[in-house]
């Protein structure tokens, strides 16, 4: 049986979000970049909404920069709310990163790092690092208003994913290389005492759900349930999720309120993202958000 509601966890790709004047050969302009910053801003909270409460902790990809947190956080209506991020530049070739949101109220930072993926011969590979922040809630700031059992703050330990393409004939070797480390970064948690752990992300892969998530959102192929986070010619996947939890239990559903979405020439609806090659087309992601409710087990 589920126990107390601990956090809310909200992961989202956002293609390709650059500052401004950052995106070769897109017309990528100032008006065209807030417009995205406020797009991804009302999507949070609609989220809240549809779960009851404001995302605690929020996990992206494709994050150009910590210039486009700063605008997120302090140019739409989330400056008004006590998010703070935490960002580590990658060395990924196309120059974009995995971040973190949290919320201050419910959250201290004990400590992150980006965690470097490496080939088989040891060297760092030039793609997305692993994001590792480790939190402490604050005692008392649950959604129920409760403390731990014997009053001390939990620790949680939160893993951002985005993990190598397709493209090239060794993609799956890299991305087993990659889930590998996750596996060990967990692992190594384990072992210095942090029994809480989930790994959020773009995996590019189906995502085999960890034991302890409970699906939902995914009947039949309706925009309010999709089946999957992407659509490639007419067919949904499921490349974002979590596939690692460790001392919790979750509910997962994919979030596709309407504006997210546009008309699909294969049939249905699909993701509206903002760009199609160098074309603007004025959406927010070729991928949809994933929600979960986090519960103690």
């Amino acid at each position: 049986m589920l126990k107390i509601l601990a956090i809310i966890v909200y992961f989202w790709n956002v293609e390709n979000f650059f500052a401004p004047g950052e995106f070769p050969n897109h017309a990528w302009s100032k008006p065209r970049f807030y417009t995205k910053c406020n797009a991804v801003a009302k999507t949070l909270l609609l989220a809240s909404d549809e779960m009851g409460a404001l995302p605690d902790v929020v996990g992206f990809a494709e994050v150009g920069d910590a210039t486009v947190l700063k605008a997120l956080l302090g140019a739409t209506p989330l400056r008004k709310l006590d998010y703070s991020f935490v960002h580590y530049d990658s060395p990924d070739r196309r120059g974009i990163d995995c971040a973190l949101l949290y919320r201050r109220s419910r959250f201290r930072l004990l400590n992150s790092k980006p965690c470097h993926l490496y080939d088989s011969t040891g060297a760092v590979m030039p793609t997305r690092d692993i994001l590792l922040a480790v939190l402490e809630t604050r005692t008392g700031a649950g959604h129920d208003g409760a403390a731990a059992p014997d009053g001390r703050p939990d620790t949680l330990a939160v893993l951002v994913n985005h993990h190598p393409s397709k493209v090239g004939s060794a993609s799956g070797e890299r991305r087993g290389l990659a889930m590998s480390r996750l596996r060990f970064l967990a692992d190594s948690l384990q072992a210095a005492g942090i029994s809480r752990i989930i790994a959020v992300g773009d995996f590019n892969d189906e995502v085999v759900p960890a034991a302890g998530v409970a699906i939902g959102g995914r009947e039949g192929s309706s925009p309010a349930n999709p089946p999957g986070t992407i659509k490639f010619q007419g067919k949904w996947e499921q490349i974002d999720g979590c596939p690692l939890l460790e001392g919790l239990r979750a509910e997962e559903r994919i979030f596709a309120p309407p504006c997210l979405l546009s008309r699909d020439s294969y049939g249905g609806e699909k993701p509206r993202r903002t760009f199609s090659g160098p074309r603007y087309l004025g959406g927010v992601s070729d991928h949809l958000p994933v929600m979960w409710k986090v519960y103690k087990n």
